[in-house]
């Protein structure tokens, strides 16, 4: 193992920081530690891309996209990925070229990937950055301090049947439906990918936004279950602190996905929730998800996502499931999501939103 205290001379100015590592101060960096086979998720990595193929485009910090080219100095996390749709791929850094495995800016090694998907971006790492004592700086050591949640605070779970269901479109417009109804309201996403799709979709509702980088992981694949739930914890406990009456949680992927199954079969996410938004792409995934969420004890409110797009679809849904189905322009208005949410958040604020 070599360690290589050099101050911060050694990091060109113009190095692209990605979203995943919105949280760390770049000041603390003090050098780089060139043992690659040590890195664990959530590590931070110097390198230079070397081929771009599928993420075209890096995230950045500042919440904006940064064309790539070939000879770009970037850092990113270490970190697994769970995408059906795109890359699986495993916190494993490999000297000659790693893997660029989400546009967020997460480092590692595909190790399955979909028929439709390029080959990944390829990054040359430097190494692991580290602070003045010489340890790896970790996204970890920037997280939220631990909050637990408030009684009184209503948290609302969207969950979907699978990637591009409609979920985070689901969630953003049902928390601006509730903050127009009157409510205070956050958005947290639990789990998944660091991106800042997600993110910015909640803030472009208006609402305060919160995601699991917050808590300390650039992605949540492969994390134990009690650190997930530390981290649902901590999110939703923050935002209660600061002012939100409704938390709109976004647990990512579909309900076969590892960390989600977990969560609705041995969590305390699930008991925590005050009520179950269903996101789905047709039909016939909407009667399948209902199903499956009434067998783990949860009875959505409503569904929503990607068939709604559809009126016959919609019909269907209904017929297989008796759960009414709300459009991104139901959500987001605040008489029908009132309706829709009605006993769950507390009558009397209702009327009083409602008046």
């Amino acid at each position: 193992m070599n360690m290589h205290l050099v101050g911060n001379s050694f990091m060109p100015a113009d190095t692209k920081w990605a979203f995943t590592t919105r949280r760390v101060d770049p000041l603390d960096v003090k050098g780089l530690n060139d043992d690659l086979a040590a890195a664990r998720p959530g590590d931070l990595v110097m390198g230079r891309i070397i081929s771009v193929g599928q993420h075209k485009k890096l995230q950045l910090t500042s919440a904006r996209y940064a064309e790539s080219y070939v000879g770009d100095i970037v850092v990113m996390t270490v970190g697994n990925r769970y995408a059906p749709d795109q890359f699986e791929g495993h916190a494993v850094l490999d000297p000659d070229g790693s893997d660029l495995i989400a546009g967020g800016g997460v480092l590692g090694r595909v190790v399955r990937a979909h028929s439709k998907m390029a080959a990944p971006t390829r990054v040359q790492p430097f190494g692991l950055l580290i602070d003045r004592c010489g340890d790896v700086l970790n996204v970890d050591s920037y997280a939220l301090p631990p909050v637990s949640i408030p009684p009184d605070v209503f948290v609302i779970g969207v969950l979907g049947a699978s990637m591009n269901a409609g979920k985070t479109t689901a969630a953003a417009n049902l928390a601006h439906g509730l903050s127009r109804a009157g409510y205070r309201v956050a958005g947290v996403k639990a789990t998944g990918t660091g991106a800042f799709g997600d993110f910015n979709a909640f803030a472009d509702a208006g609402v305060l936004v919160l995601d699991f980088t917050d808590a300390g992981m650039a992605t949540t694949y492969k994390e134990p279950l009690t650190r997930i739930e530390g981290g649902f914890e901590t999110l939703v406990g923050t935002a209660a602190g600061r002012g939100a009456e409704v938390v709109v949680v976004e647990i990512a992927d579909g309900l076969f996905q590892a960390e989600t199954q977990a969560i609705l079969t041995q969590s305390v996410i699930k008991d925590r929730l005050n009520g179950v938004l269903f996101a789905a792409p047709d039909a016939l995934s909407a009667a399948g998800g209902v199903d499956r969420l009434r067998q783990n004890g949860l009875e959505p409110f409503a569904v929503s996502g990607m068939v709604t797009c559809s009126p016959l679809a919609s019909e269907e849904a209904f017929r297989a499931t008796g759960v009414p189905l709300l459009s991104r322009q139901d959500l987001c208005n605040p008489e029908v999501v009132l309706r829709a949410t009605a006993g769950l958040l507390g009558d009397t604020h209702i009327v009083a939103a409602a008046a």
